[in-house]
This record gives structure tokens, C-alpha cells and sequence, in this order.
């Protein structure tokens, strides 16, 4: 019974092959079925990875926890991870900015294509001009061959580029930041154009304002760029404000200017405050 049960699923299977070469398999119901089972297999296991990460976070479940009336995220690890991270700090100087790996041939094009007016070819024209080339090769090539030792070009075209993409991606990884470096190399030119050369402590305040990331938002001797209205500080000095107003504008921007949206830089700590302060108040234009 074993063994008819058997050949009877084998001529079933042989009937079923010969019929799809045939008259091929129509899309309903056999693929929209497998397409749809997938589909809902593939958004289950999100749905069921989002609630884990979720309710098995400790606390409220916002990833936030209470330390002596403190907000925190310290000890807030689920199985999955955090649900949040502490608030980003503005003005860290120790931070190095990455993208996702999958980026990181795009992010070293960026290192190789760094001026202005080569960026936009580095980062959309060069892979744009590469998925182009890489749709365009079944329409250019319309050859029977397909054994890959018999298509030279097209193999060492293949194997230059998994080999650049790869280089790429592996130096993106590794890549060491210079934070500020740029900005840093300009400092000696503002000391000598403002006339602070000789004030060292402006000169670490110049130091500390190019790296701080201030330049992202404000314009100094044309460098940096001007975004959310920030003003110019290239004669901010000049307002003579006093180092106490500069280092509290610096510490809270909104409680010294009502709607400021210039984020909070306490975190520079006092010392570093005061050499900003001296750097801002030493800056009164080209002499």
C-alpha cells in the first residue's frame, strides 16, 4: 500500500512538472499565495522583534528610568538594546560622525571628492553613472555566451568593481577624523586678521570654536554657514557684550535670548566657556 501510495505521488509530481512546462503556472493563485505567506511571515517576525525590544526594556517602557528624580537611560538595556540613548550633546568634540556600513564606500567617495564643487559627482554622479552601466549591460550584450571565461570585459568589470566597492567600504570603516582639521588649519589666519594673535587664551577659545561644531550654524571670516538665522560672529566682539554674558549665552542661549534655538553648550564645562567667551570677545572684525 506503502509503495502505491508512493508512485501514485510520483506520476502526480511528473503530471504536475509536465503540465507547468506546458502552460507555465499562473500568478493566481500559486505566486500571489507564496508572495502573501511570505509577506505576513516577514511582518510577524518585525511585529514580534518590535515588542520584545519593547516590553522587555526595564522602567515605563520609554527607555527612560528615574535615579533620585534624574532622567536616565543608564541600566535600561532589553533583551534587544535601548529603546533611547541620552539626548545628543551639540557641542561634544570627541564624537566621530559614521553612517551605517552599508554607506561606507559612499562616506570614503565623500573623503576622495571633499571640495564643493566636486561633491555632487562624488556622491550621486559616479554611483548613478555605475547603476546605469550595470542595467545597460544585458541590453549592450545580448550574446549567447555566458560561460564567464569566455567574457573577459565583463568579468574583470565585475570583479574591478566588488574589488573598488570593497576597498572603499573596508577604508570607510578604518577611516581616522582630524576633527575640525580645516577649520583648525584657519585659526592662525583669524588671530592674525582680528589681531588676537598675541592672546593665547583667545587663540584656545578659536581653537575650541572650530571644533565645537559652532561653524554649523554660524559664519566667521567666511568660513562656516549661516542656518536657523544664526548671526555672523566675525564682529561679535565688537557689541562688547563682556565675557560674563558670553559664557552664560553659551550655557543656555534660550534663557538669555527668549526663543533662541541655539542648543545649550554647558557641557563644555567653565573653563572651556571662558576661552570661547574671550575668543568671541576678541573677535572685532580685520584690522
Amino acid at each position: 500500500m506503502a509503495e502505491d501510495r508512493r508512485v501514485f505521488r510520483e506520476r502526480q509530481f511528473k503530471q504536475y512538472k509536465s503540465d507547468v512546462k506546458k502552460r507555465g503556472k499562473p500568478f493566481y493563485p500559486y505566486v500571489m499565495l507564496h508572495d502573501s505567506i511570505m509577506s505576513l511571515m516577514v511582518v510577524g517576525v518585525i511585529v514580534a522583534l518590535a515588542t520584545i525590544w519593547k516590553w522587555t526594556t526595564p522602567g515605563d517602557h520609554t527607555g527612560i528610568v528615574m535615579h533620585d528624580g534624574v532622567a536616565s537611560t543608564e541600566g535600561t538595556s532589553g533583551w534587544l538594546g535601548k529603546l533611547n540613548d541620552d539626548p545628543a550633546d551639540p557641542g561634544t568634540i570627541s564624537f566621530t560622525p559614521r553612517p551605517d556600513w552599508y554607506f561606507y564606500f559612499l562616506f570614503y567617495l565623500l573623503r576622495i571628492f571633499k571640495w564643493p564643487e566636486s561633491v555632487i559627482l562624488g556622491t550621486i554622479g559616479i554611483p548613478t553613472i555605475c547603476v546605469l552601466l550595470l542595467i545597460a549591460i544585458p541590453f549592450l550584450d545580448t550574446r549567447a555566451e555566458r560561460r564567464p571565461l569566455h567574457r573577459p570585459v565583463a568579468m574583470v568589470t565585475g570583479v574591478l568593481v566588488i574589488f573598488s566597492m570593497g576597498m572603499m567600504t573596508y577604508r570607510g570603516a578604518t577611516a581616522k577624523e582630524s576633527l575640525g582639521s580645516e577649520l583648525l588649519g584657519k585659526v592662525p589666519v583669524w588671530a592674525q586678521k582680528e589681531g588676537f594673535a598675541t592672546n593665547p587664551k583667545a587663540v584656545a577659545g578659536a581653537k575650541l570654536f572650530a571644533v565645537a561644531g559652532c561653524m554649523n550654524c554660524h559664519v566667521y571670516l567666511g568660513s562656516g554657514a549661516s542656518n536657523l538665522g544664526a548671526p555672523e560672529l566675525t564682529t561679535e566682539g565688537a557689541q562688547h557684550r563682556g565675557i560674563l554674558f558670553q559664557v552664560e549665552h553659551l550655557k543656555c542661549p534660550s534663557c538669555v535670548t527668549k526663543g533662541s534655538p541655539m542648543p545649550a553648550f554647558a557641557s563644555q564645562g567653565q573653563a572651556n566657556l571662558t576661552l570661547l567667551a574671550e575668543f568671541l570677545e576678541a573677535s572685532q572684525g580685520p584690522k
